[in-house]
């Protein structure tokens, strides 16, 4: 009977975790998704990146809304099971409450190995193949960008202005920056228009001047036609791989180098590696730690939950435990998700920051485990 009862309370348990992990992180990516739909529309890429490049996000959203659900859900459930007097069933039937505890406790284990492997593998294999669509992709949409009577610095050492833009796309009354060598190059026009020639996009310009200035030499050039080439351009979009999306192998290799290795010795060693350097080693270190440690934080915010079994919902001061419980749990997300910002590169210090985690669920294990079994001596 003790056997059909855990498996009652692990499936409660599990399918609301599921709910709310799914959920929260659907309603989530939507709000980034509208984000990312404006990034692209300025950007002018087509529409398949941005459907790419949103789906891909949505690993790393679960990955962060996946201790808060794992939280709430126990404790919705142990709240739950309380009132529907579940729980009093299986204390009748001999289940002592260090053992929801322990149960719990290995449950959370296998959770914990479930998301180091979905944060150290599939979220940086899903951020860089996000990346890797807007690497690799063409900016299609010219006209969605260019607003009028505003400054577009979408492209890359490129300034546009247009003071009016009809329906078919003409654009009136132009002013272009771009940035030549050591000086820059100003165009005006009267008329533009976008066009696709031989597959290249072409701003065509109308009646209008070049001024270019380089090494304080101006030319002046007036014109009645001039094709302004897109070929080859780069936005201003972040298109280079960023620490996030380097794989764990990778940053451990750079870490452990940065460790052993003299200074010029690493400086060598980091060149083989992606956005290895002195430069670099706080942000490598900082997102080694949030693969590998934060996970660490699952079990005590399962433990946190199980104060609520101390006390029954006859208790006088049951909702103020209820209360105090769910405070605890938020407070121990925000800390982890703050420790973040203390790593540094000091070893000793970061290794103290990484047995934090072991410290608290030990205390909390010990503190539910004193309640349960009076006769304990610490």
């Amino acid at each position: 009977m003790k056997k059909v009862l855990f498996k009652k309370l692990l499936s409660d348990y599990l399918g609301f975790f599921f709910i709310t992990l799914v959920s929260t992180s659907v309603v989530i990516w939507v709000f980034q998704a509208v984000n990312y739909l404006d990034i692209m529309i300025e950007d002018g890429r087509d529409y398949l990146v941005y459907v790419n490049f949103s789906l891909l996000n949505f690993p790393k959203i679960i990955s962060k809304v996946y201790p808060f659900a794992l939280f709430f859900s126990l404790f919705y459930v142990t709240t739950k099971s309380e009132f529907n007097n579940e729980l009093i069933i299986l204390w009748n039937f001999g289940v002592h409450k260090i053992e929801i505890v322990n149960f719990f406790l290995k449950i959370s284990i296998i959770l914990l190995i479930f998301q180091i492997l979905f944060t150290s593998i599939l979220v940086p294999i899903a951020q860089d193949t996000a990346r890797s669509f807007l690497r690799s992709s063409t900016i299609n949409f010219f006209d969605n960008f260019i607003k009028p009577q505003k400054f577009n610095d979408t492209i890359k050492g490129v300034t546009i202005y247009s003071e009016t833009k009809d329906k078919n796309g003409n654009l009136k009354n132009l002013y272009l920056k771009k940035d030549v060598g050591k000086g820059f190059q100003i165009t005006y026009a009267k008329k533009g228009k976008f066009q696709q020639i031989a597959n290249t996009p072409i701003l065509v310009l109308y009646d209008g001047a070049t001024i270019t200035s380089v090494n304080n030499n101006i030319t002046n050039i007036a014109f009645s036609k001039s094709d302004f080439s897109l070929s080859n351009i780069e936005t201003n979009t972040t298109t280079y791989k960023k620490t996030q999306e380097i794989s764990s192998s990778k940053l451990i290799r750079c870490t452990t180098n940065f460790y052993k290795l003299n200074k010029e010795e690493f400086i060598l060693e980091g060149k083989k590696i992606e956005n290895c350097s002195y430069k670099n080693i706080q942000n490598i270190l900082r997102e080694l730690y949030k693969r590998f440690i934060i996970p660490f934080y699952i079990p005590l915010l399962s433990l946190i939950p199980l104060i609520l079994i101390t006390s029954s919902k006859e208790s006088s001061n049951y909702n103020k435990i209820r209360l105090i419980t769910f405070l605890i749990g938020l407070g121990v997300i925000i800390f982890s998700e703050t420790t973040i910002r203390l790593i540094s590169n000091v070893l000793v210090y970061d290794a103290g920051m990484a047995i934090i985690p072991f410290i608290m669920t030990l205390f909390f294990y010990l503190f539910l485990f004193n309640k349960f079994h009076v006769k304990i001596k610490l």
